[in-house]
């Protein structure tokens, strides 16, 4: 295991879902897996589980799962062959049930658009490439003006810039991959195109009746999300900013200030936080990325974020292995700079909260200083993760192994398996002994210790040091 602070998520697709690549992925240091749902199959996905779990198990390094919802989008049917549009055509949008009432026609997924859209509304389509302003609207109808020139081809996606739309949190195709993702018991799970903090909410209470203990990423996609950030972040327990959608949705000069808020904010509440999209898309062909995409990942790193997510890059690119190497030597320079230290302003809330802060300030102060935190159940790691140490590395212990997983998306944390002996004394032996024989604690280097589940003589309000 390696001291990179930030955390890698991977996109597995054709170019690295052989037993063979996960390993290799592994050891160039991903510590995620994605698996999009929207390309997904379930017997794929149970055989791509089981993959990374043995390649994990084999080459004793500890790596987690996400599976990302396709999630409620709206997409154009099929055409023949790519549509010719110039500006100024016109080109109808209807549902899939009418027949065509204009010479260009397609059909849209969505059978209520007609009721959430009004006159001279603009509609982005397949990725914003495509403009069209509604000049009509009919029953299941919209009769559209194109605004720029464009090829259009089939299942594009509609991108209604800040329109509310009244699509369900979750589609029937989700609640299916919600059945596989609770018996594969994968330890994230992505809601996409999450407008509020109600659709948190009832994945949550999806997830319950499934007994599936998944921690919910929230996707902030739309500018529906980015209104009801606040709640969105408190509601979840991770955000990612989904840069591709994001950057379609809002002006592409406010994306850069809208992935700071996002960070900000998650940093204010205590929450992780996942930049994604387009950081290395130029290695999806070439070995070597450009000077600005090595600049996005640095900026994202020095602001602090948890985890760089690659998505086309590693799962159809030519050169996945080599676009991990790159995150690692981009994150790890920048680790050595201070950072933006958003993590100042973050709201304290429990007296717990307020105990790892003492504890981290402590750690601060001590040169060559370690945080060991004993857990059941993650949440002391969570908080120490969210204040963001100098530079003291968290060695977080838990006897559980979807806790251990889970913290794999926590900035900073670095997690073990280890079941908690009798006495806290010899627990607290065991790690520091474990440690040292892995070459992450020197003698004599101060360690300052946490825990929320260690009885007997250890106050589980108490600060501990000690030198190892």
């Amino acid at each position: 295991m390696n001291n990179r602070k930030t955390k890698i998520i991977s996109t597995l697709g054709p170019a690295t879902d052989s037993p063979e690549k996960i390993r290799e992925l592994i050891e160039a240091g991903a510590n995620i897996f994605r698996l999009n749902m929207s390309h997904a199959s379930h017997p794929w996905t149970r055989e791509v589980v089981d993959r990374i779990r043995t390649q994990s198990g084999g080459c004793g390094i500890s790596v987690a799962t996400l599976i990302d919802l396709q999630g409620p989008s709206i997409r154009t049917g099929d055409v023949e062959g790519k549509l010719q549009l110039s500006r100024g055509d016109t080109v109808e949008f209807r549902n899939a049930d009418l027949e065509p009432s204009t010479e260009v026609s397609v059909t849209t997924n969505y059978h209520e658009l007609h009721e959430d859209v009004s006159v001279g509304d603009v509609m982005l389509v397949d990725n914003g490439e495509i403009h069209f302003e509604i000049r009509r609207i009919d029953p299941g109808r919209l009769i559209c003006e194109v605004l720029t020139d464009g090829e259009m081809g089939s299942r594009r996606h509609i991108n209604l810039p800040g329109i509310r739309v009244n699509l369900p949190p979750l589609t029937k195709k989700d609640m299916l991959d919600l059945e596989i993702a609770a018996e594969l018991q994968v330890d994230f799970i992505a809601i996409s195109f999450v407008r509020d903090a109600e659709h948190i909410r009832f994945l949550r209470e999806q997830l319950a009746e499934k007994d599936c203990h998944a921690r919910i990423v929230a996707k902030i996609e739309d500018q529906e999300a980015v209104k009801n950030l606040s709640e969105i972040i408190l509601e979840s327990d991770a955000v990612m900013v989904a840069r591709g959608d994001l950057g379609i949705e809002v002006h592409i000069e406010e994306l850069p200030v809208v992935q700071r808020a996002i960070l900000k904010e998650a940093a204010r509440i205590g929450r992780k936080v996942i930049v994604a999209t387009h950081m290395l898309e130029s290695m999806v062909e070439n070995p070597v990325p450009t000077r600005a995409e090595v600049t996005d990942v640095a900026n994202a790193v020095y602001e602090q974020a948890d985890a760089v997510m690659l998505s086309g890059e590693t799962s159809v690119g030519q050169y996945p292995v080599k676009c991990i190497d790159v995150l690692d030597r981009i994150a790890r320079r920048m680790e050595r700079e201070p950072g933006a230290g958003f993590s100042r302003g973050i709201e304290l809330r429990t007296e717990k909260q307020h105990t790892v802060k003492s504890a981290v300030v402590l750690a601060n102060s001590l040169k060559d200083s370690k945080i060991i935190v004993f857990t059941a159940r993650g949440v002391l790691a969570n908080y120490a993760a969210h204040q963001r140490p100098d530079h003291s590395p968290i060695y977080a212990f838990s006897p559980d192994e979807g806790v251990i997983r889970a913290l794999h998306m926590n900035r900073g944390v670095f997690p073990f398996e280890m079941e908690f002996a009798e006495l806290p004394e010899d627990s607290i032996r065991k790690a520091i002994d474990f440690l040292k024989g892995k070459e992450k604690i020197e003698s004599g280097d101060p360690v300052v210790i946490l825990s929320d589940v260690l009885g007997g003589a250890f106050d589980t309000d108490a600060i501990l040091l000690r030198r190892a």
